[in-house]
């Protein structure tokens, strides 16, 4: 595998995090664009007839009119994940703060990880579940944030545990979290507006159907929109899956190997984590990224994007060590 550093890690995410960032307005304003020009070359020239005006010249007018809004309802909601993102994580996930008094034990590998790694404490949740798991989330060091389920923190000895916090650290010190959680917002924001859509449109096709049957080609015209409209969303969906690396996992890995010095303890915490992965909180395969190990089941398509790697070469990997 090709040797990428820390600073160049940080800088390919610090990109990453901006262009999706940029590309989301562009894409929302784009099927906008491309939802009113469907509708309009539908339905004006039902109702115009032959001297129906330009429909691209109306399309674009319209959208010269709304695009303001369009922004500004992006902007709205950027703001709004940006100072609730471990309010929106958390609430998803079902995780809550893990006090010093109630797990010394914890706290003090992650307070000599984060010393002997020159990175600033983060905080640390826990998850009432029995199965194994851990996650990073957060934007910057205010919300920076390392989770663990309870079955992770009862299972795993020192040095293995250990190992996981260190993974978890690594993706702090990456910017690795920051690439997720604008991945969370932009496909979850997305796929919100998409079913709305969906369920708008399909609803209002029932009803056309029902109430004129001159209408029920109206209602076929409605469903192939929201037919494609799915099916961008779909697009937009595997694109934000390629542009997280898959390679993030390996290199918390090293990096977890680095600042233990000793890759086997994480190995044989992969191989404890990999036999009961499944956190009944988190049912969303866009939170489920963030995880050490995705616990979301995947077809043979689902694995051609998995958001990780096979756990099980993982191991092998740090066994070679």
């Amino acid at each position: 595998m090709k040797y990428i550093g820390i600073q160049t890690q940080k800088r390919r995410n610090n990109i990453r995090s901006a262009l999706m960032l940029c590309l989301f307005p562009c894409i929302i304003l784009l099927l906008a664009w491309t939802f009113f020009l469907i509708w309009n070359t539908y339905f004006i020239p039902e109702t115009y007839g032959e001297t129906y005006p330009d429909i691209t010249q109306i399309t674009n007018r319209f959208m010269i009119n709304i695009a303001p809004w369009v922004m500004g309802l992006c902007l709205g909601w950027f703001l709004i994940a940006y100072f609730a993102n471990t309010f929106i994580i958390n609430g998803a996930t079902g995780s809550q703060p893990l006090e010093r008094r109630n797990n010394k034990r914890v706290y003090n590998l992650v307070e000599n990880l984060c010393i002997a790694s020159h990175t600033a404490m983060p905080k640390i949740n826990v998850i009432e579940d029995h199965s194994l798991n851990a996650f990073a989330s957060g934007i910057n060091k205010r919300t920076h944030t390392i989770t663990l389920s309870r079955g992770i923190i009862n299972h795993l000895n020192d040095a293995e545990l250990e190992a996981v916090i260190a993974h978890e650290l690594t993706h702090i010190r990456n910017n690795d979290v920051k690439v997720l959680i604008v991945s969370i917002v932009f496909v979850g924001i997305f796929s919100f507006v998409t079913q709305a859509l969906l369920r708008t449109l399909f609803n209002g096709s029932l009803r056309m159907k029902n109430n004129n049957k001159k209408s029920e080609g109206s209602a076929i015209a409605l469903l192939v929109i929201a037919l494609a409209l799915a099916f961008i969303g779909y697009l937009v969906t595997l694109l934000m899956r390629f542009a997280i690396s898959r390679n993030r996992e390996y290199m918390a890995d090293a990096g977890s190997a680095e600042l233990t010095k000793n890759p086997q303890a994480l190995a044989s915490a992969l191989t404890k984590v990999s036999a009961d992965p499944y956190i009944e909180a988190v049912s969303r395969s866009d939170i489920a990224q963030l995880f050490i190990n995705n616990p979301m089941k995947k077809s043979f398509v689902g694995s051609l994007f998995a958001s990780h790697p096979p756990i099980e070469k993982r191991i092998r990997i740090l066994e070679a060590f």
